[in-house]
């Protein structure tokens, strides 16, 4: 049997802190502009590295935990801008599906399709998609993720009753700062629910792999004019917590 060993990507080096400060007999291996933390949380042995930004180094990095590391499964939080008018800031998105919206290969092949899958779309295990719903809906229901801020906290970030959806997370080398990008994306991808720049990557590459995956991101902003306003202070505020106490939870859950 072979023995798990899971990989832990953040998509802001921020998000990576307060896991990396979890972890015991901690050792730090640094290839290729990027610091793998090796160890173990709860018994589990872990390595946690920020993705760096974009697909190109997302992927790149996952490879590494992969082909280098050996990992058997992969846990991804972050963030994202919300595309779905019903998301709010603090909202948790958990992928069922993952598609690149820039890809664009016509007339060769049609548009998202990634060359040589013959796939638009890609999708977690639904085993480990299920469990990961139901590990932050438990956090969410006890209200865990909230009582992490302080009530000023979550008057300035607007986090006052976070709600869990699973959907089609869209990613791309792009950041997404007006309605207008948000409506050209909607055009195109009517179920889009928040868009990104590294998941859909990553779940290639875990795909060519094999290796079992489950992308969650933390809604930051409404991918608009407001965009920029306060992200890195929700990031390592509120969105690295709620980081650490998710990726605890699912070690529980979905690891053991």
């Amino acid at each position: 049997m072979i023995k798990k060993r899971i990989g832990i990507l953040g998509a802001m080096p921020e998000e990576i802190t307060g896991i990396v400060g979890l972890l015991k007999n901690k050792q730090e291996v640094v290839k290729g502009m990027r610091t793998y933390y090796v160890g173990t949380i709860n018994n589990i042995e872990v390595v946690v590295v920020f993705s760096r930004w974009g697909k190109v180094a997302s992927a790149t990095t996952v490879t590494h935990l992969i082909v280098e590391f050996g990992i058997t499964e992969l846990f991804f939080t972050g963030v994202a801008g919300a595309i779905n008018p019903d998301l709010n800031i603090g909202d948790i998105v958990i992928a069922s599906s993952l598609i690149q919206h820039d890809l664009d290969a016509r007339p060769i092949m049609d548009r998202f399709e990634i060359p040589l899958l013959g796939k638009t779309n890609l999708c977690p295990p639904k085993e480990m998609l299920d469990k990961a719903v139901e590990s932050i809906g438990e956090l969410l229901s006890d209200e865990s993720l909230v009582h992490l801020l302080s009530s000023s906290q979550s008057e300035i970030f607007s986090v006052l009753n976070p709600k869990v959806v699973v959907g089609q997370i869209a990613s791309g080398d792009q950041f997404f700062a007006s309605h207008e990008d948000k409506g050209n994306l909607l055009a195109i991808l009517p179920e889009v629910l928040c868009v990104e720049m590294e998941g859909a990557a990553v779940a290639q590459v875990c795909f060519e792999y094999n290796i079992p995956y489950v992308v969650i991101r933390t809604i930051s902003d409404e991918a608009n004019d407001n965009s920029v306003v306060n992200f890195k202070e929700f990031v390592s505020q509120v969105a690295s917590r709620f980081g650490v106490e998710i990726i605890e939870k699912l070690l529980k859950k979905i690891a053991l």
